[in-house]
This record gives C-alpha cells, sequence and structure tokens, in this order.
C-alpha cells in the first residue's frame, strides 16, 4: 500500500514540512494588510482565515484538543470551527500562532518518525486510519502547499510558488492514502476493474486503483490508464477545477475512467 513509508521517505517529509512552511512566511510576510484581509479562492475564507486553519490544524497535532479531529463525523465542518474562532484575531496574532505551531508539529514529525509509534493507524475523521507519522506530515505538506498555490496567490493575482520533487512527493503519497481509504469505505459502482493512475513529473509515480483502494502496481492487466502532470493533480484532485479541463489522458476504458475520476476528491 502507498501509505507505508519507509524511513527515507518520513525524512524528506520533514524537510518537505519546512520548505513548506519557510515558503508560506516568505508569502504571508510580504502581504499588505488590505491583502491579508482580502477574499482568497477557498470559499468563505479571506487569505488570513486561510492561514488561521493552517496553523489551527498544526496547533491541533500538538494538543489535546486536537484529539477531537479523529472522531468528527464532516473534517470540512470540523475546520470551520477553529478558523472562526480566530476570525477577529489580530495578524500578529495568526502568524504567532502559525509560527509556533508550525515549529512545534515539524519537532513532533521529526521524533515520532524515528519511532515505532510513526507506524500506528489513527482516524482522521471520515477519511479513515492513516499512520501517524504519514497523517502529520502529509496533511500538513498538503494543506500549505494547496492553500498557497490554489487559494491565496492566485486570488491575488500572485505568482504561484516553485516546488520540487520531495514536497511534491509529500503531497502525493497524502492524497493517495486519502484516496485509497475513500475508495475502499464507499466503492464505486461499476470499478469492477483496475485504473492505473500515472502523474508524471516532480514526485510522481504510477498507482492502481481498484474497489478495494489504491495498490501498488505489479504484473497484470488494467483496464483504463489515466496520466497527468502531479503538479496539476492538487487541483482537480480536490475539485477546485475540473479533471475535464486539465491535461488528463485516458487510454483504455474511457468510461470507467471518467466514471473514477468524477469522484476523486480528496480533502
Amino acid at each position: 500500500m502507498t501509505e507505508r513509508l519507509p524511513a527515507a521517505d518520513l525524512r524528506n517529509m520533514v524537510a518537505a514540512l519546512r520548505a513548506e512552511r519557510t515558503e508560506m512566511l516568505d508569502f504571508t510576510t510580504s502581504l499588505s494588510d488590505d491583502e491579508w484581509t482580502a477574499p482568497s479562492a477557498a470559499a468563505g475564507w479571506r487569505i488570513a482565515d486561510v492561514v488561521a486553519h493552517i496553523g489551527a490544524t498544526a496547533r491541533g497535532f500538538c494538543t489535546p484538543a486536537g484529539l477531537r479531529a479523529a472522531f468528527a463525523p464532516s473534517l470540512e465542518q470540523f475546520n470551520e470551527d477553529p478558523v472562526a474562532r480566530r476570525r477577529d484575531w489580530s495578524r500578529a496574532r495568526v502568524m504567532a500562532e502559525y509560527q509556533l505551531a508550525g515549529r512545534r508539529a515539524t519537532t513532533l514529525l521529526e521524533v515520532v518518525r524515528r519511532t515505532p509509534i510513526t507506524r500506528v493507524r489513527v482516524p482522521l475523521a471520515e477519511l479513515g486510519r492513516f499512520p501517524l507519522g504519514l497523517m502529520i506530515g502529509g496533511a500538513l505538506v498538503f494543506d500549505h502547499h494547496t492553500h498557497l498555490r490554489h487559494d491565496l496567490a492566485p486570488a491575488l493575482g500572485r505568482p504561484v510558488p516553485s516546488t520540487d520533487a520531495d514536497r511534491m512527493r509529500a503531497v502525493l503519497t497524502w492524497m493517495i492514502a486519502v484516496l485509497s481509504n475513500q475508495v475502499a469505505q464507499a466503492p464505486l459502482t461499476g470499478l469492477d476493474a483496475r485504473v492505473a493512475l500515472t502523474l508524471t513529473g516532480p514526485g510522481g509515480g504510477t498507482w492502481w486503483i481498484d474497489e478495494a483502494g489504491v495498490l501498488t502496481p505489479s504484473d497484470g492487466p488494467v483496464a483504463a490508464h489515466v496520466t497527468a502532470p502531479a503538479l496539476t493533480f492538487p487541483d482537480w484532485g480536490t475539485q477546485r477545477s475540473s479533471w475535464r479541463d486539465s491535461d488528463v489522458t485516458i487510454t483504455g476504458d474511457a468510461e470507467l475512467a471518467a466514471r473514477l475520476l468524477d469522484a476523486v476528491n480528496v480533502i
């Protein structure tokens, strides 16, 4: 399964999280006060709210209160409450929490990855169970990457920050693990054959998807093969845009592949 990471991958995930935190700090410190309070591309959230959300998520990994996320019926609704509580916070207070919580979460990941507890599977709302090391690193790198590049920079008309293979690998590993759980928990009607997904470019790879979830490719047939740039997956894979409007290529059973792609919505 894709979510069982070797030690080297988790070490790279620590570096990826540090790099994404630096990218976010560089971006936020350059904002004017008007940009800080401007609408983001995340529905109902300002730029400030998105940063507050990431800081609150990082804090949740380091405090007992964060355990509530494990048993929340809806992760998206769970994420709204901390943002609402921080809506009247000053910019300085939001950034202070973001910086402190981010440092603590990164340190926690560094410690956890060196111990057997990194493999302990823990629940996260309706998304299912994940190894703890993957949950901390993967979720936070994914949050930083996706919000910064798809909700913040475009909303302000600013250049989208670059990335690298380690950061993209962390993002894709988390997204594929979530997708695997989603497919296994709610099997897609008609997904009676394997679909191969190849994401090309930095951090990319190939995965097989069937009604059991996501599998590591091995010998055997696939009914359809989906190919797309890795850099685009965080956008259409979260339904911020449609895969039909992206650089997605399908060979084989196009109807089967389209049925799967229409259902992909990683949160």
